[in-house]
């Protein structure tokens, strides 16, 4: 039974990027003959200090618990077949684990769904950009056997180090990202943002229009934010609500319309999509900013709609809000689009496909 050993930041059902990308796998990969084991580096009490303000020492403290843990894996990566890098197997500029990893008998493979060669450092931690590197990313795709991307402008940037490069798009569970409820014409509706603390400011980008409309439909319209519980909007009424595995579903199908809002710059480019792909699952009628892979997801029009600047969003959230029947050909279009392209489903034997090639090498 061949084995893969996958090497990533956070705990299982932590992370969305990890749930999405390869988690999800799991059971599919066991019953087509693989075992797989994650190691991660946080645990939860770790990854609530890691990501605050403050607790130097405490994070220097982790930083050395991390390094001996991936220690163990590097001794460990003759026992697999596979090490599966998700993102980074360390968190400073060092490339050492994957170096370690790649000369093992064990196949290297890197996978990763943002410009993380941006270094798109969070607000608590940027006292250490002094320990990224802008190559790293570059390093372990050259070091790698085989390298996943989540959309084309990941792929093209990996191209020059490497030519085994297979695009999977992140990808939705739609037997989990099932409506519970039945989509209804209601009187106010709901526009509704999924996150978390580091993107609310993407979020806060769509506050002019999101007043404009207030100011148009008053109390017909209201708001909800997912992911970061501690933002309050008051001229809105808005609380933010906590993540939670087990509620994101009965959240997300509250919403009437999903909204993505997203500046057009290269970090952006590299992502894949993930908030807006979820509100189609469940049938929620989106909008996102025609930016990046938004633009191949949305056919405008058809199964949802993209907007650039906030005269195109108010103009188009207020055909939604204004016809029930628009919001619902968008919802069951949006279904349709995650089931035939970015579903588990749709990619799984693709995502298979790529390790038993790889391991007949």
């Amino acid at each position: 039974m061949p084995k893969i050993l996958f090497i990533a930041a956070h705990r299982p059902d932590r992370s969305p990027s990890q749930r999405y990308r390869f988690e999800q796998y799991f059971e599919f990969l066991t019953q087509n003959g693989y075992k797989c084991k994650l190691s991660y580096i946080l645990n939860e009490e770790d990854d609530a200090v890691f990501y605050s303000q403050g607790h130097l020492m405490r994070k220097f403290l982790i930083t050395l618990k991390s390094a001996k843990r991936r220690w163990m894996d590097v001794r460990m990566a003759n026992k697999y077949d596979i090490v599966f890098v998700q993102r980074e197997a360390f968190m400073t500029y060092s490339t050492y684990f994957e170096y370690r990893f790649s000369k093992s008998k064990a196949k290297l493979v890197f996978d990763f769904d943002d410009s993380i060669w941006l270094l798109d450092t969070s607000e608590a931690n940027k006292i250490w950009q002094w320990m990224k590197s802008a190559k790293k990313t570059g390093r372990i795709i050259s070091l790698s056997h085989l390298v996943f991307t989540g959309n084309n402008y990941l792929a093209d940037y990996a191209k020059p180090f490497n030519k085994n490069i297979k695009i999977i798009p992140t990808t939705i569970d739609t037997k989990l990202f099932q409506r519970t409820t039945e989509y209804l014409n209601k009187e106010r509706i709901c526009i509704g943002w999924s996150g978390s603390h580091t993107t609310i400011k993407h979020f806060e980008a769509a506050l002019p229009f999101l007043k404009k409309l207030k100011e148009k439909y008053g109390n017909k319209v209201y708001f909800k934010v997912m992911g970061d519980p501690d933002y309050i909007n008051e001229e809105l009424g808005i609380t933010g609500i906590l993540w939670s595995s087990n509620t994101e579903v009965k959240i997300l199908e509250s919403f009437d319309i999903g909204i993505m809002p997203l500046p057009n710059d290269e970090w952006v480019k590299g992502k894949c999509g993930l908030k807006g792909l979820s509100y189609m699952s469940l049938e929620v009628p989106t909008i996102m900013s025609a930016v990046g892979v938004n633009t191949e997801i949305i056919t405008d029009g058809i199964n949802g709609y993209l907007a650039d600047s906030d005269e195109e969003w108010i103009e188009k959230l207020s055909r939604l809000i204004d016809s029930y029947e628009l919001r619902r050909k968008f919802g069951l279009a949006g279904r349709k689009t995650v089931e035939e392209k970015y579903s588990f489903e749709a990619q799984k034997n693709n995502y298979l496909d790529s390790f038993n090639e790889l391991l007949k090498r």
